[in-house]
């Protein structure tokens, strides 16, 4: 069984004590906690349906790859600017 299961049987002398516990955690910042919890719930439901409506534009929105252009090759390949390597024009000298 979820450690969370017992959350759908609290009444109200457990939600009270619950409540008397988060009093003296919190004190008297717990309006700024709950608001801020409260926040914190509303951005985590804006973001999941920012990825639930992603997800369902993959799903259901398919585009057709035939009609895609594909970018233009370039005519001139690019060089890069990283240094070369050189081998050491001396014998590696022994160290004791």
């Amino acid at each position: 069984m979820l450690p969370i299961a017992f959350i759908g049987n609290l009444g109200p002398m457990e939600m009270l004590l619950v409540a008397g516990i988060a009093l003296l955690l919190f004190g008297k910042n717990l309006p700024k906690v709950a608001r801020d919890a409260g926040k914190a719930i509303v951005e985590f439901k804006k973001g999941m349906a920012g990825i639930e409506h992603s997800v369902d534009d993959a799903v259901y929105n398919k585009h057709d790859s035939s009609n895609a252009t594909r970018p233009a090759p370039q005519d001139e390949p690019v060089e890069s600017t990283a240094p070369k390597f050189e081998p050491p024009t001396s014998e590696p000298t022994p160290t004791v």
